[in-house]
């Protein structure tokens, strides 16, 4: 029987990137597999067995994972963008470019160094970046031109473009993964005629007509999911204007299409607002959606889009399944407080709350035990961190960084670890026999040391000093404007001169009715 890989945990710095070895932790702490590493990006492959960095903007080295020895290393002037294939053979660079006769997106072998493939792209857009895509096998790779898409074979690129499929207006594309079947196109809007996905078949003898459609108007941007098996698309269309007024951030619906054409519709949501997140099952066969205005709903629906478990609602826009597909974790994160629900889908039941306020990355540990989120730079400038918890929500490990760029695991295959049940068993085991540590220690303290800490307690109460009050910002220099304002006079003395001066005024005025008051007398007299 193969031993599960330990898990470990790439941790990013501004000078530079480290690995440590993950939960559980021996003595409550993680230890450095890999010292700091100089670099500006770091960025692992989809299964985990290469890791590349970039140096500087020019420099780039790849580390095999069994280890982190460097095996290559290569020197691309301007390099503005890089990834790894899944499978970790090739590196794909963008470099800026200054005319269309130079070929700036670069697919490069990584064992020989040697450039397999290269074209021109103008820009580098979210839509079309990485410009060559791969399925998971790397067997089938596929790029989007101008009306066009574009094949290869994933293995070897000497054989150039293979096959050519003819997409009018398309704008973006998403190849299946697992396996690399078909490929989704989406053509935008354009002059009263309605956007569209479509799902094309990735054998050229079968691509004459599209196996799935889909039209929509308002929409300016898509998102495209494809499910493990390659036999669902989720599509999100997004639009830049509510029509209906009722969100400031555009609205969006939730578009399912199967490969074999039984499903090309909306998903059946139960409250209005956006979609707020979707993902897949790691099986494939059923998929998660948060939607809604806040409080938002969460519902998860099988592969023929029936809901099969209502999850209710609560403050939430975030949603990740853990690689075994038993237990999801819904979040509130972004614009949220953070606020976090841990579900065991199996068992139908919620496990626990808890919060990670201000979290900008969350994901699941590859053996699906562990859930770890951070709060990275340059999202927020202050309270960077690592927190990582139990399944349950349970918080394991917290970690604050002066500055934290990067906070990622280290892929592997979910297959290679054991059933999740016994590895929620062994961690329960580690727990207690933590716990029992603990309390072994704590009976370790005589009565002497408990007296010098009440000792020390007393002292520090007693010097303890008592806190100013707080001041805000723009009250610091108060006192100097009043200063110039008043002649170098507080404001509390001019107050006390001018209360003279007036009471002075008064007493005269007093005086003088009286002595009025007296001369008519006197007149009056007489």
């Amino acid at each position: 029987m193969e031993i599960a890989p330990a898990l470990e945990i790439l941790v990013r710095e501004p000078d530079g990137f480290s690995i440590w070895n993950g939960p559980p932790f021996d003595v409550g702490q993680p230890n450095v597999k890999l010292e700091r590493v100089p670099c500006t990006a770091a960025k692992f492959s989809a299964n985990g067995s290469r890791l590349m960095v970039m140096e500087s903007s020019s420099s780039i080295h790849v580390y095999d994972c069994n280890g982190f020895s460097k095996m290559k290393s290569f020197n691309i002037p301007s390099v503005t963008g890089s990834t790894l294939s899944p499978c970790g053979t090739y590196v794909q660079t963008f470099q800026k470019s200054t005319s269309p006769q130079e070929k700036n997106v670069v697919v490069w072998k990584i064992e020989t160094a040697a450039a397999v493939y290269q074209h021109f792209q103008k820009n580098m857009t979210k839509t079309t970046w990485p410009a060559i895509q791969f399925s998971s096998d790397e067997s089938v790779a596929c790029r989007m031109a101008t009306n066009e898409i574009q094949f290869f074979e994933g293995k070897d690129f000497s054989k150039g473009i293979i096959s050519r499929l003819r997409v009018p207006g398309v704008t973006a594309i998403e190849l299946s993964k697992a396996p690399g079947s078909h490929v989704a196109a989406f053509v935008a809007e354009l002059k009263g005629v309605p956007a569209s996905v479509q799902i094309f078949s990735c054998n050229q003898d079968a691509q004459s007509q599209p196996v799935a459609r889909r039209s929509f108007f308002r929409c300016s941007t898509i998102e495209l999911h494809w499910n493990h098996g390659s036999t669902g698309l989720l599509a999100v269309a997004l639009s830049d204007v509510d029509k209906t007024n009722q969100s400031y951030y555009g609205e969006s619906k939730l578009n399912y299409l199967t490969t074999d054409g039984s499903h090309e519709g909306l998903v059946p949501l139960r409250k209005e607002g956006p979609v707020h997140d979707v993902q897949w099952s790691p099986t494939g066969l059923e998929f998660a959606v948060v939607y809604g205005f806040v409080p938002s709903r969460t519902t998860i629906f099988d592969k023929k889009c029936n809901p099969l478990f209502d999850l209710g609602t609560g403050p939430y826009n975030t949603i990740r399944w853990n690689p075994k597909g038993r237990f999801l974790c819904l979040a509130g994160f972004g614009n949220l407080p953070g606020d976090m629900a841990f579900w065991d889908y199996t068992e139908k039941k919620l496990l626990g709350t808890t919060k990670a306020e201000c979290s900008v990355t969350s994901e699941w540990s590859p053996d699906g035990v562990y859930f770890m989120t951070a709060t990275t730079a340059p999202r927020l400038q202050i309270d960077n961190g690592i927190k990582v918890f139990h399944y349950n929500g349970s918080l394991y490990f917290k970690k604050m960084f002066n500055k934290l760029y990067q906070a990622d695991w280290k892929p592997e295959a979910q297959e290679r670890f054991g059933d999740i049940a016994d590895l929620v068993k062994s961690i329960s085991t580690i727990k207690i026999d933590e716990l029992k540590a603990q309390a072994n220690a704590s009976q370790v303290f005589s009565k002497d040391a408990m007296s010098a800490s009440q000792a020390s307690t007393m002292v520090s109460t007693n010097t303890v000093q008592k806190p100013t009050a707080y001041r805000p910002p723009h009250a610091k220099n108060v006192a100097a404007a009043q200063a110039e304002l008043f002649r170098g006079i507080s404001a509390a003395e001019e107050t006390s001169k001018n209360a003279m001066r007036n009471k002075k005024r008064r007493e005269k005025q007093r005086e003088k009715k009286a002595a009025e008051g007296s001369a008519a007398a006197a007149s009056d007299g007489s």
